[in-house]
């Protein structure tokens, strides 16, 4: 099997990825790969290679998140046949891409730091079109800083379910499936990391996460 390497023709691609990727049948093209045709999952990478980076990003990749997101794609062609019938394959990749993530950096044995962190989350997390309003930019940049500092002081599991809800804007049942916890951990372990972003956060962004809406002010499902 020869390797996807088309992460970076589909960043080319973001402003699309950004909708949620190209519109596919998955359960067809899933069919067909599993039928010996290679060369339909590519519509599955192009689809979901845009999530599949900010996932890895916001999960601590960093440098290495490209890196990660190939070695997932890899580990998920090879996984494919025990998908299930009739499951979503966007939070079975994001399974993937969160545990190779975990792996890359505990092999690494570093910290990824603040700074760090935020200056990959605005470039995996395109905020707004370079042709919006610059003050509505500058604005949503602060946000998106202030959440970055923020994560550094969850612990891991915060940090992956709030990654999970707010910045890949995945619904709840989503979130189960793409971190493999039962639905009753999910909602403890957000309400406990959403208490701690409210001290973390400017009141007005804690109180949009806490009532469900995602960093750039979009509701979540």
């Amino acid at each position: 099997m020869r390797c996807f390497r088309c992460i970076k023709c589909v960043r080319t691609l973001e402003g699309t990825l950004r909708g949620g990727g190209v519109v596919v049948d998955e359960a067809a093209v899933i069919a067909r790969v599993l039928s010996g045709d290679s060369e339909a999952y590519a519509e599955l990478v192009r689809a979901h290679t845009g999530t599949a980076l900010r996932a890895a990003v916001a999960l601590g990749a960093g440098a290495d998140a490209e890196d990660v997101v190939q070695t997932a794609w890899v580990k998920a062609y090879q996984a494919l046949g025990g998908f299930r019938e009739g499951a979503a394959f966007r939070p079975w990749l994001i399974r993937i891409v969160a545990n190779e993530t975990r792996n890359t950096v505990r092999a690494a044995s570093r910290l990824r730091s603040a700074v760090g962190r935020e200056a990959t989350l605005t470039g995996a997390f395109p905020l707004i079109p370079e042709s919006a309003d610059p003050a509505v930019a500058a604005v949503r940049a602060e946000r998106m800083a202030a959440l970055a500092a923020a994560l550094e002081e969850l612990s891991e599991e915060h940090r992956q379910v709030v990654t999970c809800r707010f910045l890949l804007e995945l619904d709840e049942a989503e979130t189960v499936q793409a971190l493999g916890w039962p639905r009753g951990t999910v909602k403890s372990r957000l309400n406990r990391a959403l208490r701690k972003l409210e001290r973390l956060l400017p009141a007005e962004l804690a109180e949009e996460l806490r009532g469900g809406g995602g960093v750039r002010g979009r509701r979540t499902a």
